[in-house]
């Protein structure tokens, strides 16, 4: 699941991908939250991307820097931590949830699960350290953290729907539960990312054949 983007103002700004990744979410409430809402969208085929999307990749974080609120702190050492808890979200608690999606096996999908829990344990002590009692990872509002995270909060909650395993477990991780009703409740994320029972409908039926493919294109 990708995301590109081409252009220079939001007059000229196209953005690749897919309607379903939480990565091209990710991107949307950035530049929403930055109010650059006069994008063009365009549709990929994650099993056939195209040579502009190819070409489109990396989106820089620092892009637009005259738009909006920034999304790092301005601080050295809290932008150093805020990337660190963002690429945790990445490499720990997403690569370990995607297994409970691909596992051959319960006891495999089991495993996957529980240690996408756990860092999001880890998760739920970051935002008190991040957030320092404020409503966001980014203190009074969203910012880096916060969309790295937010980007998988509707599929937490499909996974939810469908696998009966709730991730954003009050008991368990009740600053995060709370931070993603919060994160849901945006006007930037409720603009941009789809109905949760549209993925759950996506996840039951479509998911793993597009895993596959992507896999398959990849050997």
């Amino acid at each position: 699941m990708a995301a590109g983007a081409a252009g220079g103002g939001s007059d000229e700004l196209k953005l690749l991908g897919a309607w379903v990744s939480p990565f091209v979410h990710r991107v949307q409430v950035a530049l929403h939250l930055k109010g650059l809402t006069g994008y063009e969208y365009a549709e990929e085929d994650l099993t056939n991307k195209s040579d502009l999307l190819l070409a489109s990749n990396p989106v820089h974080t620092k892009a637009f820097p005259g738009s909006g609120p920034a999304l790092l702190p301005a601080d050295p050492h809290d932008r150093a931590v805020a990337r660190f808890w963002a690429a945790y979200a990445d490499d720990q608690f997403f690569a370990s949830w995607i297994k409970a999606f691909v596992g051959t096996t319960d006891e495999e999908r089991a495993a996957a699960t529980e240690a996408a829990a756990a860092a999001l344990q880890k998760m739920e002590g970051a935002f008190g350290e991040c957030s320092k009692g404020k409503p966001f990872f980014g203190g009074d509002g969203p910012g880096y953290v916060d969309i790295a995270l937010g980007g998988f909060v509707a599929w937490m909650r499909a996974f939810h729907a469908v696998a009966g395993v709730n991730l954003l477990d009050a008991a368990r991780t009740p600053l995060l539960a709370a931070w993603a009703d919060r994160f849901a409740a945006l006007d930037a994320a409720k603009e941009v990312i789809p109905d949760v029972d549209r993925i759950a409908e996506f996840a039951k039926h479509g998911l793993l054949p597009l895993l596959q493919k992507l896999h398959s294109t990849k050997n």
